[in-house]
This record gives structure tokens, sequence and C-alpha cells, in this order.
């Protein structure tokens, strides 16, 4: 914080002190009196007339801060020169502050001590108007101040307390700051002397810039005799005092990047010794105790360092690095929260995108519904006529199938009746086997019963084949019903043409059985001819036999066709030509 941001701060306390109403605006009196006694104090020529000049358009009315701050940076912060007293310049500035703002009741502190808690606000403090301390200096200043009292900071009271700024922001103001100490808030337990011991030395070092302070032996120049002194030091300086009410200044040891500071062994009689060497002389020092003397020996040599590197006190460093990490976190929060802005836009965009999507989604659900509603009652409805079709098709079915079966029956009967006719056709085959005239006729009536038999069977097979097409064209889908409805109305016409053919093949069989008895009738007659020659055969050679209906089992079959004798009539002419020929042996 450089000189001028100082000064600005203790001058805002004494403008908003002169504003009553808090209006933000000062008359021009006022005003006046502020910029002579800063002239005053800070030694620099006053010009009232450049006042009256620069507020010459304002005559009639109060002048807002803003329109001071011109006049204020041009003819005095521009003059200024670090050649005047600070504390003067602070206590002009809090008297004027002070008497309108600080409330004395229940406060355990001077107006001395306030005064300083003031100066160490205006050092932490931000650089931001109106003047607010944040909560991390706030920290810093109470642990500074419990350890300067010798006490033991409470992590856990703290953040009670940082709970309670929420509501105040996370800062308080330099009137709180003082109440918040002055009431004993963070210092129970100890009386009104230890804490204002603290607060000085916490002001001491902080505004004053006293980094250490105490009583050593220093070893005289001239005489070469011990003696005890109050020891100061600065960053830039080592002041010693005859005693600690530093009335009286005895020297300075002025330092920089070319000194140093050693131990030295003990001696004559004097011990925890070290010295400071300078450009021009050396200074030789006893501290009470090696703890001290290493303190002191310790700092002594940090503020050398810092002079070889020009770097400031550490504690202005140590508050220019919190504010530097407190504007960087300040810039990351910032960009969080711009991201977060963005996340936070993205995530609406993509929740009205979704909301969007949900209600496309419910008015697609919607429509499917009611699609899937239609759909079922075509669905219904299609299996509705689908029954009552499957119905019609199965009384359909049912009278084919009756059809058929009464058909089926008649077949059965036919077959039966051909079956009959076969046995009569085989009985009359073996009845004219030696008659070949008989046989002839025989053969093409069978012939003919056969051909007439294969078209018969070759119709039925045809029959067989239109009913499983209808069965399997019963089965086919709504869609084929039609053209089955009409296939099935070509094979009925079919099978009427079968029928047709049918009842031709049945006058045909009737025309056979006719031609049959007409054979049977000549078989007869011819039977009667060859009965006497047939009867004379049988009797003088048994080999004649009457024409008899065959066997059913399988015939003998030789190099002329089927045999005129079954497998019993063969044993028996078997045995009997085995006997003749065993009677026949013995005449031989």
């Amino acid at each position: 914080m450089g000189l001028r941001d100082e000064l600005l701060k203790a001058i805002w306390h004494a403008f908003t002190a002169l504003d009553v109403d808090k209006s933000g605006k000062v008359s021009k009196s006022q005003l006046k009196v502020l910029s002579h006694n800063l002239c005053t104090v800070m030694k620099i020529p006053h010009d009232p007339v450049a006042l009256e000049e620069h507020f010459r358009d304002d005559d009639e009315g109060p002048v807002s801060n803003q329109g001071y701050m011109p006049y204020l940076n041009r003819f005095i912060l521009d003059k200024v020169q670090d050649n005047f007293d600070r504390m003067d310049f602070n206590k002009m500035c809090w008297t004027l502050c002070a008497r309108k703002n600080l409330n004395r009741n229940h406060l355990l502190i001077s107006d001395d001590d306030a005064f300083k808690i003031w100066c160490i606000f205006n050092f932490l403090s931000e650089e931001k108007y109106p003047l607010v301390m944040v909560t991390e200096e706030i920290e810093y200043f109470l642990r500074k101040l419990t350890e300067a009292m010798g006490g033991s900071w409470i992590e856990e009271k703290f953040e009670e307390y940082k709970m309670q700024l929420i509501t105040r922001q996370q800062c308080l103001s330099v009137w709180e700051m003082i109440e918040l100490v002055g009431k004993g808030h963070f210092s129970k337990g100890m009386d009104r002397q230890t804490l204002s011991m603290g607060i000085t030395e916490v002001f001491q070092e902080l505004i004053l810039d006293m980094l250490k302070q105490g009583y050593m032996m220093k070893k005289g120049h001239k005489r070469k005799n011990w003696t005890e002194r109050w020891f100061l030091l600065k960053p830039n300086r080592i002041s010693y005092y005859a005693s600690e009410d530093l009335t009286e200044k005895k020297g300075d040891i002025l330092l920089d990047g070319n000194c140093c500071v050693e131990s030295l062994p003990d001696k004559e009689g004097k011990k925890c010794l070290f010295y400071v060497k300078c450009l021009d002389k050396s200074f030789e020092i006893s501290a009470s105790d090696k703890k001290k003397k290493q303190e002191w020996i310790q700092a002594i040599q940090t503020c050398i360092t810092l002079l070889r590197v020009s770097r400031p006190a550490p504690h202005h460093e140590s508050r220019l690095k919190r504010r530097e990490m407190r504007e960087k976190q300040q810039v990351e929060q910032e960009e969080l929260e711009l991201r977060m802005r963005e996340l936070q836009t993205a995530n609406e965009n993509k929740q009205r995108e979704l909301e969007a999507l949900r209600k496309k989604l419910e008015e697609a659900a919607a429509n499917a519904t009611e699609e899937e509603r239609r759909r079922l009652q075509t669905q219904n409805e299609l299996q509705d006529l689908y029954s009552v079709e499957m119905e019609k098709e199965k009384m359909v079915r049912q009278q084919m199938e009756e059809q058929v079966a009464q058909k089926s029956s008649e077949l059965e009967q036919y077959l039966q009746r051909v079956r009959e006719l076969e046995t009569m056709y085989n009985s009359l085959e073996e009845a004219l086997e030696e008659e070949r005239q008989a046989r002839q006729d025989e053969e093409t009536v069978r012939k003919l019963q056969a051909r007439l038999l294969e078209e018969e069977v070759t119709k039925r097979a045809e029959l067989e084949q239109i009913h499983l097409y209808q069965q399997q064209t019963l089965s086919q889908t709504q869609a084929e019903k039609q053209e089955l409805e009409r296939e099935r109305l070509a094979k009925e016409s079919a099978l009427q043409a079968a029928m047709e053919q049918l009842q031709q093949l049945e006058s045909d069989r009737h025309g056979a059985l006719e031609q049959y008895e007409e054979v049977i009738k000549k078989l007869e007659d011819a039977a009667n001819n060859t009965k006497t020659w047939k009867d004379k055969l049988t009797q003088h050679e048994g080999l004649i036999r009457l024409i008899q209906p065959g066997p059913k089992f399988p015939q003998k079959i030789t190099n002329w066709g089927p045999a005129s004798f079954t497998e019993a009539e063969l044993s028996l002419r078997e045995k009997d030509w085995q006997e003749k020929k065993s009677r026949s042996a013995p005449t031989q």
C-alpha cells in the first residue's frame, strides 16, 4: 500500500464524518476546514483561493466527494512529501471521525487504544470504499492480539464468530472492529492493562514497524563499558534509548544490505554476545539469555536480507501476499461463478430441451396409445369377422366332410363290389382256363374290368387330391379366401364332372356285367357239351377236375402262367406219383 492510498483511507474517514446526513456530500465550508487542517498537518502550503476557484460553480449547495477528489489529488496529495509526522495526521483524521462514530459505552479500552485499532484497521482494510476488513484480516489481527496478550488462540470460537459474520457479508467496519475488541469478545480472562499492552504491541509492529524491542547491554565505543539500553528494531535501523519510555534516544544502528550479524563467544564476564557489523563501525550487544540472543540475531538477519533484495517488512509483505491471494481467489471465484452460470445456463437449456423432449415423448406416447387402441379395435373387429368366417368355413367343412364320408361309404361299397367282381372274375378265369375261346373272352372281360378299375382308381385319387387340396385351402388366410372360393367352385365343377364320369363308368360296368353274363351262359353251354368226355377222362386218369374258384393265397407259377392246381393238390399229386414209383420199382 503506497503513501497516497494510506493517506486516502484516513481522509475518507474524516470526510464521511463530515457527511452528517450520509448523502455523500459535504458543504464547502467544512471542506475548507478539512483542507486547511490536512495542509497544516502534512506541511503543505495551503491555497484557499484554489479551493474557491475549483468549486466556483457550486456556490449554492454542497459538493460530493467525487467533486472534492480532483482538488484533493491536485493541490494536496500530489504535493505531499514523506516529511511529516504520520501519527499527527492520523490523530487529526481520528479526532474528526471518532467524535461522531465512536460509542464508548461498555468499552474496556481507552480512546488511545481505540485510535491504535483504527490505525491497524486502515492498514489491514481493503482498498475499496466504503472501507471494510475481511474475515481473513480479522483473523490475522485477532491472532496477533492473542499472541501479544500471551493467550492461546481458540479456533472453534472464531469459527462460531465467522458464522455470525455471514449476516454482515463476512466483513466489519472500523467501528464494529473497535467494538469487537473493546468489549473483550476474544480477550475474556484478560485484564484491561493486558489488553491495552497487546493492542500497543500489535500497533507498534504493524503501524510503527517496530519488529522487536527489549532491554539489552551495549558496549560503548569510547569508554568500552557496558550499559543497559532499550533497543527498538525497525526494518532499516536499530534505535536504542535510555529507557522504554522512548524519551531519550541514544543513537541508531543504520542497516543496509552490506551489514551482517554474528554470534560472539562469551568474554569479559558477558554472555549471550553478538555483534552487528556495518560499513563504518561494529556494535557488540549482550542479550539476557540464549533465547533472546537467538531471536534478536534472527530478526536482525531477516531485516538485512529483506534490505538486500529490496523487499518490504515481513508484515507488509505478508499483507500483500494475503491480498494477492484474496484477489486470486476472487478471480478464481468469479471465473467459477461465471463457469457455474454458464453451466447453469447450459443446464437450463438442457432442461428446456429435456422438457420439450418429454412433451414430445408424452405426445408420442399418447399418439402411440391412441394408435394402439385403434389397432386393437381393428384387430378385434378383424378377429370377430375372422371368427364369423371361421364358423362359416367350419360349417362348410363339416358339410364337405359329411359329403366326403358319404362318398367314401359309397366308394367302399363300390370297392366291395369290385372285390366281389374280382373274386368272380378269378373264379371265371379258372373255370375257363382249358376253354380257349372262353378264356379269351374271359381275358377280354378281365382287361376291360381292369381298365375300368384303373380309371376308377385314378378318379378316386383325383377325388382324394381334390379333398386334400380343399382342406389345405380352408387353412389359408382371409386374403386368399375369395381365390380359394373360386378354386373350390372350380373343384366342385371338376368333382361334378368326375361324378358324371363315374356314372359313365358305372354304366360301362353294367355293360361289362351283361357281357360277363353272356360269357357265363356260353361257358355253361360249353360245359354241358364237354361234360361227358371230362367225366370219362377223370375217371380214367384223375387229371381233370371241375373248374372252381381258386384260393385267396398266391398260386404256383409255371412257364405258361398261373398253375391250374393248388398247393394241396400239388402235394397230393406228388404223393400219388411217389406211390406209383414205389410199386413199379419191384417189377423191374
